[in-house]
This record gives C-alpha cells, structure tokens and sequence, in this order.
C-alpha cells in the first residue's frame, strides 16, 4: 500500500515501519465491526500521504515490482512481452496522483471490497466508486497514450 501511495519501495519501507508503531500505540482504537485490515491499512495510507506531503524529496520514482521467475514457461519470449507490459503499467501509475495510485491499489493490489475501501478511505461507498472509476479512466488514458496503436 505505502508503496503504491509513495511510488518507491526503499519510502515505503520507512512508511510501514511508522504505521506498524503508531497502530501499535492506537490497537485500541480497532473497531471489531470493521476489522483489522481495514483499520492497518487506513494508518499505512494517512501516514504514506503524510510522508508524501512532507518529504523534501519528491521524485516521481516508478514502482519496482518484483520480478517473479515464471515456473513452466519454456517461451523466453513470452517472458520479456510481460516483463514489458508491467513496466508500461508500472510508468502509467506512476504519472497518476496519489489518490488515483491508493484507490486502485485497494481494490487491484490488495483486492478490498467497496465496503473495506470505504473504510480505508473513511468516505461512502459510492464515492470510492466514483473515485476508482475515474481513476481507472485516468489509468487507461496513460495506457493508451503509453502503447501506440497500431491501425
């Protein structure tokens, strides 16, 4: 989640260590109704964007995702083509804000219910709805910008 939010693992790492402390020190504050998930997730995004809004050093770092070997794939081509695919995802996301990264990590990454986003987000459901539309929307524009057509 923090890295989605921040954009850069080695961030992100920092991030999650200062949420893991502070929900430490909040674990009473867990609402049973919710979850705890929901309840994590919500102080790992707060203090990414915290850190986001206060870093000196904003970069647009594209998100790294850990290369997977792939078992069974004789096709070393078939490797490279979604090695490459995951990178043009990876440089489209990283060219949407931070609200647009967080709210299709919850529901793409991390594969949240409406419900468990709007909690995250402490919003109504119908506006994590209208949030992921329009930042999915946003996210296909990158694509199609990103991979020429060929016609």
């Amino acid at each position: 989640m923090a890295t989605v939010v921040l954009g850069s693992p080695s961030e992100a790492d920092d991030v999650v260590q200062v949420a893991s402390e502070r929900a430490w020190r909040a674990i009473g504050g867990v609402d049973p109704r919710r979850g705890f998930r929901a309840w994590f997730l919500r102080i790992v995004a707060n203090t990414a964007r915290n850190h986001q809004r206060t870093s000196w050093r904003r970069r647009a770092a594209e998100l790294r995702v850990a290369g997977h070997p792939t078992v069974g794939v004789a096709d070393p081509e078939a490797v490279a083509v979604s090695r490459a695919e995951r990178e043009v995802v990876i440089a489209a996301m990283n060219r949407l804000d931070a609200d647009a990264r967080l709210v299709i990590a919850l529901r793409h990454f991390e594969q949240l219910s409406e419900q468990e986003m709007a909690s995250v987000m402490v919003c109504p459901p119908g506006t994590v709805k209208s949030r992921l539309a329009r930042a999915m929307a946003r996210l296909r524009a990158e694509l199609v910008r990103e991979v020429p057509r060929d016609d």
